[in-house]
């Protein structure tokens, strides 16, 4: 079974709350068995467009494992947060 990332490329617009989404995020990442492979860090564009300047990059045993991470209540309750103090791009892929 391949695993499943999320990816987002975000830019913050409100560092104050969006601190707040940091702080809780990371224990319900955990609970579906996820694990932070990016989490901010240095961005540098080598082709193309450039990105928002925030990447994450979380892995999970499977694709169906991250969505139901992200479709969870706990995590539902929670994504207003990011949502409210950031703008950007969410997806999930299935890795190889």
């Amino acid at each position: 079974m391949a695993k499943g990332y999320f990816i987002g490329n975000i830019d913050i617009t409100n560092m104050e709350d969006y601190e707040k989404y940091k702080a809780v995020v990371p224990a319900v990442v955990e609970k579906f068995g996820g694990r932070y492979l990016v989490r901010g860090g240095a961005l540098e564009t080598i082709e193309g467009n450039a990105p928002l300047p925030r990447a994450v990059v979380l892995e999970f045993p499977s694709v169906e494992q991250a969505k139901a991470w992200y479709d969870s209540d706990e995590y539902q309750a929670i994504v207003g947060l990011r949502l409210a103090a950031s703008i950007g791009n969410a997806f999930i892929v299935a890795g190889i």
